[in-house]
């Protein structure tokens, strides 16, 4: 019987689809005149020279790469005619200041889970809504049995994408579809059972998606922890440096 390939030859082959993936995506114009408009690090580049400011169509996606451009530079990315928040500085991976909570910076929310963390899912969907919040359904629909990692990576991809700032993911342990989730360039997943475990992923963390575990908090429950995570702040200051860290990591690892 054949050996399969080994660990290093999956890993290389999974770099370079990811990259090819990237390359392309970079290379769609942001004024292509589509409702699906791309945002690349050129256009970021461009517009720092511009004032630092890059207003973007309504549903453009926004690619990794000019996400950590718009960090670099100190670029504000703006969409359609979203008012400026001057108390919402970009992280460069020094000793800045913090950033608002997610409800005071709004923005679209992923939200997706399995069968186990349907109910809770549904819960988390209304309560988001009623604060103001646009809510993008990830799936799954319904609680027949499904595959956590292919509703773990829509909501990812989502939110690396730009096609979403926030994300949510409920599973019954909260554990696997983490795990998927930080997989995903661009992705800070956390998984919080507690109001105090979701306001260190956002205050010391800068975590972008939520997970939440069904077999531990109930719909109720998980209420308390959304508002927790998406009520709170990045403190910045030394745990800007310490998240820059982990974004290192993550683009030595792609290269």
């Amino acid at each position: 019987m054949a050996d399969g390939p080994s660990p290093a030859e999956i890993r290389a082959v999974a770099r370079d689809v990811l990259k090819d993936a990237l390359r392309a995506a970079e290379t769609v114009p942001v004024n292509r005149g589509s409702s699906r408009a791309f945002v690349n690090e050129a256009d970021v580049i461009a517009a720092r020279e511009k004032g630092g400011v890059l207003v973007v169509p309504e549903g453009a996606i926004v690619t990794p790469l000019a996400h950590d451009a718009a960090e670099r530079f100190g670029v504000e990315i703006r969409f359609g005619n979203q008012p400026p928040n001057p108390t919402s500085p970009p992280m460069r991976g020094g000793e800045e200041t913090g950033e608002p909570s997610p409800y005071e910076q709004g923005g679209a929310v992923a939200v997706g889970s399995d069968h186990g963390g349907f109910k809770v899912k549904e819960a988390v969907k209304r309560h988001l809504a009623s604060r103001g919040l646009q809510v993008i359904d990830q799936g799954t629909t319904s609680d027949a049995s499904c595959d956590y990692p292919d509703f773990a990576a829509r909501v990812g991809r989502a939110v690396s994408l730009g096609e979403a700032r926030w994300g949510v993911f409920v599973d019954g342990a909260g554990i696997g579809g983490a795990m998927t989730l930080n997989k995903v360039p661009g992705v800070f997943a956390a998984t919080c059972h507690d109001a105090k475990s979701a306001e260190n992923a956002r205050g010391h963390n800068r975590a972008n998606v939520l997970c939440l575990g069904s077999g531990w908090t109930d719909e109720r429950a998980a209420v308390g922890v959304l508002d927790a995570f998406f009520g709170t702040g990045f403190e910045g200051g030394r745990h800007s440096r310490r998240v820059a860290k982990i974004q290192a990591l993550e683009k030595s690892l792609l290269r």
